[in-house]
């Protein structure tokens, strides 16, 4: 299973909506697999399909509960959000597309999400905490949104100016 290469900020798939998937086969079995693979290399808790330049509506999250115990181990297949919580809950986010930044984001702090598990069979997920706030960023980048799009104007010009400044020194 490789790891495969991540998509950083700047490449057009990012703020793309991606396709839905129609044929739960092999070729899906395998991307989820090497998401999964990618994913943990990069040290993250969730990866979607444009992030490894598919643009298919497909994420993978690995998630540990609040308290540490329990680990939500799961890939998600066209998602979607049927229901979310009023109440906002705000928590810092990074991006495995834009490496060695991040900023507070306000999300729902709940949300129920209907998918398919890569089978092909139908998944209901109810979340709160850190959980929904891994679906809601994932699924976020099912349809070209970046947690950067999420923060004001000023913290997003801040956030940016970090990222090229941390580009600038890896690549000199």
């Amino acid at each position: 299973m490789p790891v495969r290469e991540i998509v950083l900020l700047g490449d057009p798939i990012l703020r793309e909506s991606a396709r839905e998937v129609e044929a739960f086969d092999e070729e899906l079995k395998v991307l989820v697999r090497d998401m999964f693979e990618t994913m943990v290399a990069a040290e993250g808790a969730g990866l979607a399909a444009p992030q490894v330049g598919v643009p298919l509506r497909v994420f993978v999250a690995d998630v540990r509960d609040e308290d540490g115990e329990g680990i939500r181990r799961f890939a998600l297949v066209n998602p979607r959000i049927v229901s979310a919580a009023d109440e906002e809950d705000r928590a810092a986010e990074g991006c495995l597309s834009i490496p060695g930044v991040s900023e507070v984001v306000s999300r729902p702090s709940a949300v129920v999400v209907e998918a398919f598990d890569p089978e092909g069979r139908p998944v209901r997920v109810e979340a709160e905490g850190i959980l929904a706030r891994v679906l809601q960023h994932e699924l976020d980048h099912l349809d070209g949104v970046l947690f950067i799009d999420r923060i004001s104007a000023l913290k997003r010009r801040m956030v940016l100016k970090k990222y090229r400044k941390l580009r600038e020194k890896e690549e000199g």
